[in-house]
């Protein structure tokens, strides 16, 4: 910006008297006699008018030795550092230089001064035209008059400038002054050149504490705090003993890292050195111990300070809010406001804004919100889009839209607010609408929709949005991708997954244990066990959730064996298990059939790991007995529960007895569970299919009836298949395919090589009360069978066919997958809604267990 602009921007001053014309050397000298004490009150002066009044004083005595009276007027005006007075030292300086014909010491020193003041309020442009000015009235600028340049072309990001200030220091043979030289270093470092940074410190055959003081600061500062703490310690083995800014800067990297026994030792040498606190070392001491987790320390600490500065209240508040404190945020608060505490500020509302939203406290946010518009803080951005954040929070959908509504400036975070806003009160279509009108939207918006319909298991709308996404050229991160790969994992989207691996390797996308046990989750569930091995054994770092996606993903294949090997490695390395993770052994257990080991492992939950069976391990115990035909064992298990058995363990139950047809044991099971949920579909229509398969048509009737009194619908069966990166889905007797001509008639070629395979239907499968024709039409008709024929001639050769079915796969599609991969001699994976399939050669996984 130019100066003239910037000054016309500044508000009013008092009007700067007439300055006299040149008096004649007597003059000058009898009037400097006079004028002498005027100019020393100088430095004393607090507010503008106070200089006013005596530069007016000045120039009624006869100002005497011109530049030197000026020099201090500019310099009290800097000192003032407001704008105002800024604008006062630029109209003395311009009359000045106006009518000043030869230049000294003293005309220097009026440039510099007013070189500082701009670069004190950040006015670095000026600071710069400036010394412009100066070197084209001949001056030489001296070794303060860099200083000054060099923080000014810092403050602007001024890199081309400070180069040729380094330069002009340079021709000025100033550039090996430390003061210079610890401007350069700061300089440096703060435009991100940490190795030219370096390299002039490591030039200076002098360092003093602001040398290593600057260097320490600028690693410090450009996120190398270990960097920082390492010089600190160096400096003090030299023998610079550090000062305040000195302690405040290698606290803080402390802070950074986290690291509570070296923040300590820093500390330390508070004590060791003798140095005195002041207001900023005890705040960066608060601060360091609350990052580092010792909130009991931060808080005797800041018990024990007399003068608790604004400064020291927004730090302690603002670490309660950020760990979730809510509650001691908001003492902190009411202890500030209950005695003769500081004024808030917008710092210290954004962190009570905040904490009223954790804690859902709408009184005390609403009044939050009134102090704001009081005090006319409703020009910050950061203000609003909190008190948007927390009426939210407080399901006060209305009163944030009024917010946003009524803001000046809306950016994105706004936006956000409001799209995370309405997706926390469960109103997803509000959300998308506001992401749709959005007029910009970053990777926190599209994070923010992409998770959001995950959570509702939209996954095809979350994966088609993430395809939007790209399109859009915005780059995902790894909050994306684990939104993704979970999409992913439901779908069975095993190509979309592999895609999403790769472009995670080839992005270099740093894979926390977080991304990485998503990676394992997904490939398990899309039945792809050797790629979630993979990414498990390949794992730095790994917790019980990444055994536990490990563990998921042998459960989904059936291999009870290897879930526990995983889990004895697992205790092996001292990782202790949670009750989510016996939920996915049991599960692999039962599924493997291994009921001994099933036992077992039950038992030992209480015994040996301190966890209380939940109602959850129960029933994976009830399945264990009832899908090894343990009916019995498993109806003793549960009438010895030591809590009442749910719904869950009853349909456990019952889908045993179906297995095993059990009709009497499936009534008295079915009976339970209609007074525990008699409006849960899937009940009904399995105690109906157990009837069924048994040509127990009345009964099949009265079931139905029930479901019709009780406005019970039953799921359709649907079966998807993924080509070439889209999913396919079809459901039973499904004609609207638009390629289903095709399908059908692969349907009728498998059939024929089927049944010249002495393949016959297994018509206990259709349960319906139908002819037998009929009955084998329906049955050629299964959502998988569409989805298997889809497969054959949509896809290459030896390309193995996966399809995600959200029922329990039948008897007859079992063989019927079963006999099409020994025939077209094809791998077929499908997986059903308790576990994968994995067909090959005639053969299956399950060894027709399921």
């Amino acid at each position: 910006m130019a100066v003239a602009t910037q000054l016309s921007t500044l508000p009013s001053v008092t009007a700067l008297p007439e300055l006299p014309t040149r008096l004649h050397q007597h003059e000058k000298r009898a009037a400097s006699q006079n004028s002498a004490p005027a100019i020393g009150l100088l430095k004393n002066c607090k507010t503008l008018n106070e200089v006013s009044q005596l530069h007016c004083h000045i120039i009624k005595t006869g100002l005497s030795g011109r530049s030197f009276a000026v020099a201090n007027i500019v310099s009290a005006c800097t000192d003032l550092a407001t704008p105002g007075s800024l604008a006062y030292a630029q109209k003395v300086f311009e009359q000045y230089v106006d009518e000043e014909e030869d230049v000294d010491d003293g005309s220097l020193f009026v440039y510099n001064s007013l070189i500082r003041g701009y670069s004190q309020v950040g006015l670095s442009q000026s600071a710069v035209s400036v010394h412009v000015q100066m070197v084209e009235n001949g001056l030489v600028p001296d070794k303060y008059t860099f200083p000054f340049l060099l923080s000014a072309c810092t403050k602007m990001n001024g890199f081309e400038e400070g180069l040729q200030v380094h330069g002009a220091a340079v021709k000025t043979s100033l550039d090996g002054d430390v003061y210079v030289q610890n401007s350069l270093v700061h300089f440096y470092f703060e435009c991100g050149d940490v190795a030219d940074g370096q390299k002039v410190f490591d030039g200076m055959p002098d360092r003093n504490v602001v040398s290593w003081t600057s260097l320490i600061c600028g690693y410090a500062r450009r996120e190398n705090p270990r960097k920082a703490v390492s010089l600190f310690f160096d400096m003090v083995d030299s023998g610079i003993r550090p000062n305040s800014v000195t302690m405040v800067c290698i606290i803080s990297a402390c802070s950074k890292l986290q690291d509570l026994s070296l923040g300590e030792r820093v500390c330390a040498y508070i004590n060791n050195l003798g140095l005195k606190l002041n207001t900023h070392m005890v705040n960066a001491t608060v601060d360091m111990y609350m990052k580092c987790g010792a909130f009991g320390t931060a808080k005797l600490i800041f018990d024990g300070c007399e003068e608790r500065s604004l400064v020291l209240y927004n730090t302690v508040m603002s670490n309660y809010a950020r760990e979730g404190m809510a509650k001691e945020a908001i003492d902190t608060l009411n202890e500030m406001l209950s005695g003769e505490g500081p004024r808030p500020d917008r710092v210290t509302l954004l962190s009570a804004i905040s904490a009223c939203a954790h804690l859902n406290e709408l009184v005390l946010g609403k009044s939050c919100h009134a102090y704001a518009l009081r005090n006319e803080m409703q020009g910050w951005e950061s203000i609003l889009n909190a008190t948007i954040d927390m009426y939210m929070k407080c399901g006060e959908t209305g009163l944030a839209c009024k917010v946003f509504e009524r803001m000046p400036n809306r950016t994105t975070v706004s936006w956000n607010s409001l799209v995370a806003g309405y997706i926390n009160n469960s109103d997803l279509e509000s959300a998308q609408k506001i992401f749709q009108e959005m007029p910009e939207r970053d990777l926190f918006s599209w994070n923010t929709m992409i998770g959001a319909l995950v959570q509702v298991s939209s996954f095809e709308e979350a994966i088609e949005l993430f395809r939007t996404m790209q399109r859009e050229g915005i780059k995902p991160d790894r909050v994306t991708l684990v939104s993704v790969a979970s999409a992913c994992g439901y779908l069975g989207a095993l190509g979309l997954a592999k895609w999403v691996h790769r472009y995670m390797i080839e992005n270099q996308i740093h894979c926390d244990i977080k991304l990485s046990t998503a990676m394992v989750d997904m490939f398990g569930r899309c039945g792809d066990p050797q790629s979630a091995m993979l990414v498990f054994n390949n794992m730095k770092e790994r917790d019980v959730s990444a055994w536990t996606a490990a563990i998921g993903a042998m459960a989904m294949e059936g291999n009870g064996r290897r879930a526990m090997e995983l889990f004895r490695e697992m205790i092996a390395e001292g990782v202790k298990p949670d009750e989510v993770l016996f939920v996915g052994l049991l599960t692999a257990l039962s599924h493997g059939g291994m009921v001994e080991e099933g036992w077992s492992i039950f038992k030992s939950m209480e015994e040996t790991y301190g966890i209380s069976p939940s109602i959850v391990h129960c029933g994976c115990m009830v399945d264990l007995l009832g899908r090894a035909g343990m009916l019995e064992q498993a109806l003793d298990f549960i009438k010895g529960m030591q809590s009442e058995p749910n719904d869950v363990i009853w349909a456990a139950l019952l889908s045993a007895c179906r297995k095993h047809n059990n009709l009497e044991m499936a009534s008295y099971a079915a009976e339970r569970l209609d007074k525990l949920n008699p409006y849960k579909s899937g009940i009904s229509v399995l105690l109906s299919n157990i009837y069924a398969s048994e040509g127990k048509w009345s009964d099949v009737a009265k079931v139905r009836l029930q479901m019709k009194e009780k406005g019970i619908q039953k799921r359709p069966g649907s079966s998807s298949v993924e080509i070439s990166g889209r999913i396919h889905e079809f459901t039973s007797g499904d004609e609207f395919h638009p390629e289903m001509r095709h399908i059908t008639g692969m349907l009728d070629e498998i059939n024929c090589r089927l049944r010249d395979a002495g393949h016959e239907p297994d018509l206990k499968a259709v349960l319906l009360d139908v002819d037998e024709e009929n009955k084998e039409l329906l049955l050629s008709r299964h959502s998988e069978k569409l989805a298997i024929a889809y497969g054959l001639i949509s896809t290459g050769h030896k390309m193995p066919i996966r399809v995600v079915k959200n029922l329990r796969i039948c008897s007859d599609c079992h063989a019927f997958a079963k006999l099409v991969t020994a025939i077209y001699d094809r791998e077929i994976i499908i997986r059903d809604n308790s576990r994968f399939h994995f067909f090959s050669q005639g053969l299956c996984s399950c060894g027709d267990y399921w």
